[in-house]
């Protein structure tokens, strides 16, 4: 019996992969995803989504993934809540493997997403979303006029604390020396921001909280050893995101930090691959700009196979 051949393997989900889905199926391109360890990537472990559109009154970033995940099955795509673990995506014929399965594609859609860097305190988990999060510009609204702490020092650090101080009452920046990764534009605007207030070197020793969620942070510093608890409403971590490419770097070009190369839209170097959202996206990591780019992905697949079939 001769293996089935997928038009389309979407691997990971999310806005990208789900919006993927959703646009390859509607083509009748019938698209397989492989959802991996997190289906719904990084919005599932968000609250409330105030800034996708179509929403008047917000949505939990669950809610918002569970209604992605039933539109796409509603066209006909399958989801096999599994991993990938290697692939050979040379050629006309894709091949991928989830443990001893293999999958045979026309197309591939690498959706697999950057992982935000966090501290590993204890608690992290059960905090995330009721206090810490690790995107100013999506949660910041949530915490006008309060007091917040962000920790990092480079230029994802300085660009968060200064959105932050727009928004809220009183910004700490904790940082682990009292030298900075940022470049020095960013952090002068920082240092000028008198909103901003910057606690070097300090290390993050542990969160605090109550039922409610995060009530503040103990520090540490570097030199002295002394430790010191801030009260605080919301917690950031800037401390940048892993991007999920290592499984492809045989067949896509990445960048310094590990995001794939697209050009073309979404194009990797390898004919009949594609990438969106943030594996491919160093700069915004938002849930509408990975949909979009979903977008793009299932409409050049779909392209890219009709051609093939021709």
């Amino acid at each position: 019996m001769s293996q089935e051949i997928h038009d389309v393997v979407i691997v990971g989900t999310g806005p990208a992969g789900l919006t993927a889905a959703i646009y390859a199926a509607r083509a009748n391109l019938k698209p397989v995803i492989y959802a991996g360890i997190q289906h719904g990537g990084q919005l599932t472990i968000t609250t409330d989504v105030e800034n996708f559109p179509g929403f008047e009154n917000g949505i939990m970033g669950p809610k918002l993934m569970q209604d992605m995940t039933a539109q796409a099955e509603r066209f006909g795509t399958k989801i096999i809540y599994d991993s990938i673990t290697r692939v050979e995506l040379d050629g006309p014929v894709k091949k991928l493997w989830a443990g001893d399965d293999e999958i045979h594609a026309k197309s591939v859609i690498i959706c697999t997403g950057a992982t935000a860097r966090t501290l590993g305190l204890e608690g992290e988990a059960q905090l995330m979303g009721r206090g810490l999060s690790t995107c100013a510009t999506c949660d910041g609204f949530f915490y006008r006029n309060k007091k917040v702490a962000v920790v990092g020092g480079g230029d994802s650090a300085m660009e968060e604390a200064t959105y932050l101080a727009k928004l809220c009452s009183e910004v700490i920046l904790i940082h682990r020396r009292d030298v900075f990764r940022a470049s020095p534009i960013m952090l002068k605007k920082a240092q000028n921001d008198p909103k901003i207030t910057f606690k070097v070197p300090y290390e993050t020793l542990e969160t605090l909280s109550d039922d409610s969620g995060l009530t503040g942070v103990r520090i540490k510093h570097a030199e002295t050893g002394e430790t010191e608890d801030i009260e605080l409403d919301g917690l950031f971590y800037a401390i940048g995101h892993n991007p999920n490419s290592e499984l492809f770097s045989d067949y896509v070009d990445v960048d310094d930090h590990g995001y794939i190369v697209v050009k073309d839209f979404t194009k990797t170097k390898t004919p009949g691959v594609f990438a969106a959202g943030d594996i491919a996206d160093p700069n915004f990591k938002q849930a509408i700009t990975a949909a979009g780019m979903g977008c793009q992905a299932a409409i050049q697949a779909q392209h890219y196979v009709e051609a093939l079939d021709a």
